[in-house]
């Protein structure tokens, strides 16, 4: 690890406040809304199956919760609940997200050479989100929303490392 990179490194700290405010508020957003006023929505990642539940949520809180519902399952028993409400986002995606702010800020700090032995951290963090996902999906097992936050989180963070990574990369291939 390394400290160099001006550029990248402004690059790399506006993608780390994008990301920072991101997953404040879905923690911030759950807090405002009335105590027990969002609850069960669980459906298909891909789809805006809850229209006529984020209809009802004032602007601008409806839209992440839009994209939520398009963009994650939101099952209710693996989404966590922050005053009394259901998040926008299960706990797996939640942790991603988080895990890509800690990668992020700590990419704000230093820099990572991409090589074999990065590319081996990326595949080790990312391999367990795989075999609970794929366990649970085949019926071998039934996650808990621990271990979905754990997977998520070294996914994410991995990911946040990566996005550093590619930020340096491009930023050092201009030049």
């Amino acid at each position: 690890m390394r400290k160099e990179g001006r550029f990248s490194k402004t690059i790399t700290l506006i993608f780390f406040i994008s990301f920072f405010i991101w997953i404040i508020i879905q923690f911030i957003f759950p807090i405002i809304l009335p105590s027990g006023s969002i609850d069960d929505l669980s459906g298909l990642t891909g789809v805006y199956d809850n229209k006529e539940i984020v209809k009802k949520i004032p602007f601008p809180l409806n839209t992440v919760y839009s994209i939520g519902d398009i963009c994650c399952h939101q099952r209710s028993d693996r989404t966590l609940y922050v005053n009394e409400n259901q998040m926008p986002f299960c706990a797996r995606c939640t942790s991603i997200w988080l895990g890509i702010v800690i990668g992020l800020g700590f990419m704000v700090f230093f820099t990572l050479t991409l090589n074999n032995k990065f590319l081996f951290v990326i595949i080790l963090g990312i391999l367990p989100l795989g075999i609970d996902g794929f366990g649970q999906l085949l019926g071998f097992w039934e996650s808990t929303n621990l271990i979905r936050i754990i997977t998520g989180l070294t996914t994410g963070i991995v990911c946040g490392l990566a996005i550093g990574v590619i930020i340096d990369e491009i930023i050092h291939f201009k030049k």
